[in-house]
């Protein structure tokens, strides 16, 4: 039997779909499973015990092509993706991303049962155009990981546990050690991360407020190391200038298994609503989630391990990247609120060890 999973992206949703790939795998243990992925979320499947082949969609380089008048690059790159794709004919294709450009793919590939949700799904572009199976839709108001599962579940294919299995080798867990001992964090002392950035303005936090809650746990005595992306090297930069204890700046010098990686060593994440968090979740890590402006029980981390601090406002979630009101959502959401978890969850790690 030939299985494909068609998750684009982005790495928080490509995530979420980790224990539909697990229970595929469970019901179908001698099939070929193959994902299809953009290459920005690709680590996140690349070397999944799960997983047999990884189709990586350029995508973005192929748009980025086009706006860029290399019109036969982006074509002879999309051309061979699309041979690539239909070298192989499935039994089963399972669309999991519904969207208009997953339904291209969908549309493209050769399987005898193309399945997905049907009409209804918020934001579903009429990707189930593209289907010959159609499920109906569910409720959005309920995390994105047990939406996956029901979307299985409809075809048969039920989940008895709950398990991510990101693939984090021993050559991450190596790499980390290294950049560590570079930093200065000696192999014994606890260590927490913080993760402040986002691509949203009305999720972000405070700089001040970041720099404090890192300085109260490094006084402590917890190693704190800042991660992020290689944009945000320059503004996580700032956060750590600000302290007045010694903390590590991470950004852009992992990849994502490296970040993974990072976090398995972790006590703890401290984040805002972003893809790490739901890494950090996949890792088995404890997360203090800082939630305004979206809805922890469609995508916080997925666990009962975490605490998510949100302020009850009239107007949240409402899910928009610009705010007419000051960000009050993230404004409310204080120092201590999140001391306050972080010991929280500490405490409870110490009497679980």
């Amino acid at each position: 039997m030939k299985i494909l999973i068609v998750k684009t992206s982005a790495i928080g949703d490509v995530i979420h779909t980790l224990p539909a790939l697990n229970a595929l795998r469970g019901k179908f243990p001698q099939a070929r499973i193959d994902w299809l992925v953009e290459e920005a979320a690709s680590d996140a499947v690349i070397g999944h015990r799960a997983v047999d082949k990884v189709l990586v969609s350029q995508r973005k380089r192929w748009v980025k092509d086009l706006k860029q008048g290399r019109i036969l690059s982006a074509y002879r790159g999309f051309r061979d993706f699309v041979r690539e794709l239909r070298a192989t004919e499935y039994d089963l294709l399972i669309d999991f991303q519904g969207l208009l450009k997953s339904g291209i793919f969908v549309g493209l590939a050769r399987a005898k049962r193309k399945v997905g949700f049907g009409r209804g799904m918020e934001h579903a572009e009429c990707s189930y155009l593209f289907l010959n199976e159609r499920i109906p839709p569910v409720a959005m108001d309920q995390h994105a990981v047990l939406r996956e599962l029901q979307l299985l579940a409809a075809i048969g294919v039920e989940s008895p546990e709950m398990v991510f299995a990101f693939p984090v080798a021993d050559l991450q867990r190596e790499e980390l050690a290294r950049l560590l001992e570079e930093a200065g964090v000696d192999i014994a002392q606890p260590l927490v991360a913080i993760n402040p950035m986002t691509t949203w303005k009305t999720k972000h936090w405070y700089d001040e407020r970041f720099a404090a809650v890192a300085d109260r746990l490094a006084a402590l005595g917890y190693a704190v190391v800042f991660s992020g992306g290689p944009g945000d090297v320059a503004a996580i930069e700032q956060i750590r200038l600000a302290m007045r204890e010694k903390a590590v700046n991470f950004a852009g010098k992992t990849s994502l298994k490296g970040l993974a990686a990072l976090y398995e060593r972790a006590a703890l994440l401290i984040t805002t609503d972003t893809g790490p968090m739901h890494l950090a979740a996949a890792v088995g890590t404890p997360v203090v989630a800082l939630f305004g402006p979206t809805a922890p029980w469609r995508t916080g981390p997925f666990g009962s391990q975490h605490v998510v601090l949100r302020r009850e406002l009239s107007c949240s979630p409402c899910l928009k990247k610009n705010c007419e009101r000051n960000r009050e959502c993230m404004d409310e959401i204080t120092v201590e609120m999140v001391l306050a978890a972080v010991h929280e969850l500490l405490k409870k790690g110490s009497a679980n060890g």
